[in-house]
């Protein structure tokens, strides 16, 4: 049940990564210290680690498949045009999970989608309508290049039919071109934008998810995201967490405090605070017989986070046992929830 490393990371499948380092992580980094991050039960130095319940599922996430139009630098699930170590969900898989929500009596609010690219799946779309037909608010997390654009016709259908209950939450890595492409390939700034312009010209409910460099104050990034956007005719503020979120960076061999049972004082913050707490994603690995539940969406191959193949076998608690527990969601506060 160890965390690290990933028993299923497509690491393990020998996939060539992108050479460009990723400007978002530092240079000077430590390295993550040997015993982290072992035992489920204990820290390194002995301590009870932490652990979050799911105190009620608020957001359901389906990873539609790791296929992407892109190959970003650190892309934390390492998507690209060749890795399909998450294989496409089918819609009918997604539509069980569905109709468990109301077997297992969760009151979950939104559904979400991510990837990979969702729009590379050919059965996204279905998918897509159909938890918005159920009545969920809906949220999908896409680069808003190519293969979103082949689906424009769809899109304002379900806009007009299902409003503001439809959000598209767009990468924008950062607000200069240069850092943008320095992380996702040379082009990909304006083409990204240019769905951007699309998705706001058309009064889609929109949101943007963006990243800090090494040392770049976030009240200053969001400035300069204003600016981008007022330039640009994007209709997102900027200054609204739920509209701009700018991520924490995951770099799972830098090193990190782990989290006791007493982080949540020291921290003055509550196991209910944190993702794993209202949150479920649901995979499909390549070469297993069927889709699994894992404890939320930056961990689909962790041994320690796949909490079994049905909503009522992932209520089981959480332990926090990997370092993007650390970093990204306890230290760093981030939710990939809307």
């Amino acid at each position: 049940m160890n965390a690290v490393p990933d028993r299923m990371s497509p690491r393990s499948r020998s996939r060539k990564l992108p050479e460009a380092r990723s400007p978002f992580r530092p240079q000077d980094a430590a390295p993550l210290k040997p015993g982290k991050f072992r035992d489920p039960q204990m820290t390194a130095d002995g301590s009870a680690r932490a652990s979050v319940a799911l105190t009620g599922l608020d957001t359901l996430w389906f990873n539609t498949g790791t296929l992407c139009n892109l190959a970003c630098a650190s892309c934390y699930i390492e998507s690209s045009p060749t890795n399909n170590a998450l294989v496409y969900i089918t819609a009918e898989e997604v539509a069980d999970y569905l109709d468990q929500i109301d077997v297992v009596g969760q009151h979950v609010r939104e559904i979400g989608f991510t990837g990979g690219e969702p729009f590379m799946n050919p059965a996204f779309p279905l998918m897509l309508e159909d938890a918005l037909s159920r009545g969920y608010e809906v949220l999908v997390l896409s680069n808003a290049m190519k293969p979103m654009r082949r689906h424009e016709a769809t899109l304002l259908r379900l806009r007009e039919q299902f409003g503001a209950r439809l959000v598209m939450r767009i990468s924008l890595d950062h607000h200069t071109q240069a850092v943008h492409e320095a992380e996702r390939g040379p082009g990909s700034w304006n083409v990204a934008t240019a769905g951007l312009r699309w998705l706001s010209g058309n009064g889609f409910a929109l949101a943007v998810a963006g990243r800090l460099l090494p040392g770049e104050p976030e009240n200053e990034a969001r400035r300069a995201y204003a600016r981008l956007f007022a330039d640009t005719a994007i209709a997102v503020d900027a200054m609204d967490p739920s509209r701009l979120t700018l991520f924490p960076e995951m770099d799972e061999t830098a090193d990190v405090p782990e989290i006791t049972t007493a982080c949540w004082s020291i921290l003055n913050k509550a196991p209910g605070d944190v993702m794993c707490a209202s949150s479920r994603m649901v995979v499909r690995r390549k070469g297993e017989p069927r889709t699994r539940v894992v404890a939320c969406t930056l961990l689909p191959y962790a041994e320690g986070f796949d909490l079994g193949d049905t909503l009522a076998e992932a209520a089981e608690p959480v332990m926090l046992n990997h370092p993007h527990c650390a970093r990204f969601c306890v230290l760093g506060g981030a939710s990939c929830s809307a």
